[in-house]
């Protein structure tokens, strides 16, 4: 018995050195972003204004500052009208990791972890984002910091498969909300 607890000790204490399970402080600056981004996908079709809802919540749950501005592009249908390729415009900031503690403007921060993929509620409703989230991986989260990324994808075009998408990653969110700068 005392030989599995010094092992479980082990595996533990190797996971902290690792920052697995450590929520360490990091000091870190807001750096400004911008994004130009359009939707192309074949089994979910959004409106202007929902993409521009979906992407806003994805860059506040990757961290962005909350004074992010998202403006609708390549509108061609009325208000909740499916649009064949919505886009984005978008203006925020990001943390990133400071080189020297003392530098101008850095505050602390620590790692959150973070899932795209789910999200509240229905699932099946969830399992239509699968392009939007690959979509996500390769345009959206680079801009972040961000680490232990976690992906998988099984898109098929004009199919939902429910769970068929993952995408969770740890990203660096300020401490303390921070006002608009």
């Amino acid at each position: 018995m005392q030989r599995s607890w010094l092992g479980w000790a082990a595996v533990l204490a190797g996971l902290c050195a690792q920052g697995a399970l450590a929520d360490e402080a990091v000091q870190a600056v807001w750096t400004a972003k911008q994004l130009q981004f359009t939707y192309q996908g074949f089994t979910a079709h959004y409106s202007c204004d929902g993409l521009r809802d979906r992407m806003r919540q994805a860059l506040l749950t990757l961290g962005a500052r909350q004074d992010l501005t998202v403006t609708p592009t390549g509108c061609s249908g009325g208000f909740g009208v499916a649009t064949p390729f919505p886009g984005v415009v978008a203006k925020f900031s990001v943390l990133t990791a400071a080189k020297d503690a003392s530098a101008a403007g850095a505050e602390s921060a620590h790692w959150r972890r973070v899932d795209l993929a789910e999200r509240r509620g229905d699932p099946v409703d969830a399992a239509g984002d699968c392009e939007l989230i690959e979509q996500l991986k390769t345009l959206v989260l680079p801009l972040f910091t961000t680490r232990n990324v976690e992906y998988s994808s099984s898109c098929i075009p004009h199919q939902i498969q429910v769970g068929g998408t993952t995408l969770r990653a740890d990203v660096l969110v300020a401490d303390a909300p921070a006002a608009a700068h």
